[in-house]
């Protein structure tokens, strides 16, 4: 996988891989950034969020499970030193649906955890992740309640 940064002016870069697609970055104006663009850490946070959302719907779909809405957050906490590295990560997936079966929900996460999301499954060797997940039934983030909620540990299961 290639990538590349192009400098723009001042703090100010365009990013771009492979597929063509440009992303801004930017910087804090403590820094002497302009505030225009995604930080780099940032976009980290935003690969493990959508690299095992996108592991994790798939799963989902295929077994059959009647989704209406789906987020994944994830909470990234950073030394307070330089070079300010992730120390901790909570992911937390809120899914939305109708009939949702836990279980498969269990599985999908592990699956993302353990064999498919390659950015999870990097980070997870230089710090704890933490797994948590929301079911709510209903139509959308609107018009919801919550059915359960609960805890993933890939360490924990055989």
């Amino acid at each position: 996988m290639d990538a590349k940064v192009t400098w723009q002016k001042g703090m100010t870069f365009s990013g771009t891989a492979g597929t063509g697609f440009t992303v801004p970055l930017g910087a804090h104006p403590d820094v002497g950034g302009a505030n225009d663009g995604f930080r780099p850490m940032e976009l980290m946070a935003v690969s493990l969020a959508g690299c095992t959302a996108m592991d994790v719907i798939s799963i989902l779909v295929k077994k059959r499970q009647d989704i209406s809405g789906f987020e994944v957050d994830v909470q990234a906490g950073q030394s307070s030193e330089h070079p300010r590295v992730f120390i901790h990560a909570v992911i937390e997936y809120n899914i939305t649906g109708h009939n949702l079966d836990e279980a498969a929900i269990l599985r999908a996460l592990e699956l993302s955890a353990t064999r498919y999301c390659p950015a999870q499954g990097m980070l997870a060797r230089v710090m704890p992740i933490e797994l948590k997940y929301n079911i709510y039934e209903g139509e959308n983030q609107n018009q919801r309640k919550l059915v359960r909620s609960g805890g993933y540990s890939p360490q924990l299961t055989a």
